[in-house]
């Protein structure tokens, strides 16, 4: 199994599954962790279900389906910002557009005249199948994606943790929701290269929450995330490699475990060592606290 997996990886296909999925494992991992705390889970399904649409379109215009996802996922992010982005109500425009566009999305497989083969093959994933123009391709997306999260990052926390007091505070809370939801496009464009638009919650759900489970701090966070992503999307390429399976059933379950290892295992660890830490810091303070 081992020998099947060292020769396979001499192999460009292989090499090209490996550097696109490190890409998109970094992205998917450092934006889960917002995706999880400004709790954005069904915005990432109606994302990935209108990049879907936005496939079935390019396929139907006859251009490259990769195009047409990243043109659905951020069209559906600026009819969702622009809609309503306050959790309040978020949910609600989130549900009406999917619908819309999911119905567009039927249109066009109707209306293409022969099996859209590659439109179905973004439903489950095609990491396999990236050659370098593509991965070139998704290191300009993920460059871009990153470089937009940092010029927001400080605002964005803020944001996320008190979104009342940022606002209070002029802080432009909107604003910095329609360009999230932008990068969460970005990044679900390049998630669905592995896993495929019916399991892209795994890359962009599941690190964030695992990784929220091990720390309070949101950059630990962060890079608990990114590390839980990319041994999710290396292990599955691995393993796929070694056992001739698809690698999203390996991601998935590789995401899924690590989730129930925080939740279960490390979390209330963690958890213990967190109180006991504010136990010893609130001593002293108590100690000196005047006596009835």
């Amino acid at each position: 199994m081992i020998d099947q997996v060292v020769r396979l990886l001499g192999y460009d296909f292989a090499q090209n599954a490996l550097a696109a999925g490190i890409v998109i494992a970094v992205v998917s991992g450092v934006v889960s962790r917002f995706v999880v705390a400004r709790n954005m889970s069904f915005a990432v399904h109606a994302l990935a279900e209108l990049g879907f649409t936005g496939a079935a379109g390019a396929v139907l215009l006859g251009v490259p389906p990769v195009g047409g996802l990243l043109v659905g996922t951020t069209a559906s992010a600026l009819l969702i910002g622009s809609l309503g982005v306050r959790l309040r109500e978020r949910d609600t425009v989130v549900g009406v557009v999917m619908a819309f566009g999911l119905g567009l999305g039927v249109l066009f497989l109707t209306l293409y005249p022969r099996y859209a083969t590659e439109a179905f093959a973004i439903l489950f994933g095609t990491i396999t199948g990236v050659n370098r123009g593509d991965v070139v391709l998704l290191i300009g997306i993920g460059l871009v994606t990153l470089l937009a999260l940092g010029a927001v990052y400080r605002p964005l926390t803020f944001a996320t943790v008190d979104p009342e007091v940022a606002e209070a505070r002029g802080v432009p809370v909107r604003a910095l929701g329609v360009i999230f939801l932008l990068i969460m496009a970005a990044a679900v464009a390049e998630a669905v290269q592995v896993v495929g638009v019916l399991l892209i919650l795994t890359l962009l759900i599941t690190p964030g929450a695992s990784a929220e489970r091990l720390t309070a701090s949101p950059s630990r966070a962060t890079v608990l995330s990114v590390g839980i992503a990319l041994i999710s999307v290396i292990g599955g390429i691995l393993l796929s490699l070694a056992v001739n399976l698809p690698v999203s059933v390996f991601v998935t379950t590789l995401s899924f475990v690590a989730y129930l290892v925080a939740r279960f295992a490390l979390g209330p660890l963690t958890l213990g060592r967190q109180r006991r830490a504010a136990a010893i810091t609130a001593a002293p303070s108590m100690a000196d606290a005047p006596r009835a």
